[in-house]
C-alpha cells in the first residue's frame, strides 16, 4: 500500500464490546482505539491517537533501543517509530497488507511527544466500560506489569491497555 492516511478504521475488533462496538447512551464508557499486534489485542485511549496510516519508509539510527530504533517523516516532522513486540517477548515479525501506523501524541517525562507505533492490523474506535478493567495478574503471565496499565474483558478475549510511557522509556 502506498503511504497515506488509512481510509479509516477499517472493521470491528474481535469481541470489541458486547454491543458491537456501538453507543448505546451508557454513561462512563471509554472510547479506545483497538488494534493487534503478534496473537494479542490491544487497546489505547482514543484522544491519544492522531490519525492511523499505512506504513511508510522509516530510517534505521545507529546506537537505538531495539523498541524504537528507526523514524519516519510524517507530514514533514520526524517520528520515532515505536514496534512494542520485544517489549512483549514477540517474535519480530514483516510488514502484512494489514499492517498500520498509529501515530500517537504520548506524555514522556510529562512531555507530549509524538510517536508512531507499529500495529499489524486496526480494528475499530469503541467503548470499553473502565469497570472492566484489572490490574495484571501477578503470576500467569510473562508480561511485565509495569508495560501494562490495566487488561479489559471484552467477551472472550482479554484486551491490554499498554503504559507506553514504561515501554518507550
Amino acid at each position: 500500500m502506498s503511504g497515506g492516511v488509512a481510509r479509516g478504521v477499517v472493521e470491528p475488533g474481535p469481541q470489541a464490546a458486547a454491543d458491537g462496538g456501538q453507543r448505546d447512551g451508557r454513561q462512563g464508557g471509554q472510547q479506545v482505539v483497538m488494534f493487534r499486534i503478534g496473537s494479542e489485542s490491544f487497546a489505547l485511549e482514543a484522544g491519544m491517537v492522531r490519525e492511523i496510516i499505512d506504513p511508510i519508509p522509516a530510517t534505521r539510527v545507529a546506537g537505538a533501543r531495539p523498541h524504537i530504533d528507526r523514524i519516519v517523516n510524517v507530514r514533514g516532522n520526524v517520528v520515532p517509530l515505536a514496534d512494542i513486540r520485544e517489549r512483549f517477548g514477540m517474535p519480530a515479525a514483516s510488514a502484512s497488507p494489514d499492517t498500520r501506523f498509529l501515530i500517537l501524541e504520548v506524555a514522556v517525562a510529562g512531555d507530549p511527544v509524538v510517536v508512531a507505533l507499529v500495529a499489524d492490523k486496526v480494528f475499530a474506535v469503541t467503548e470499553v466500560d473502565p469497570a472492566q478493567c484489572e490490574a495484571v495478574p501477578p503470576v500467569g503471565t510473562t508480561w511485565r506489569p509495569e508495560y501494562i496499565r490495566s487488561i479489559v474483558k471484552a467477551g472472550d478475549e482479554f484486551i491490554i491497555v499498554p503504559e507506553l510511557e514504561q515501554i518507550l522509556d
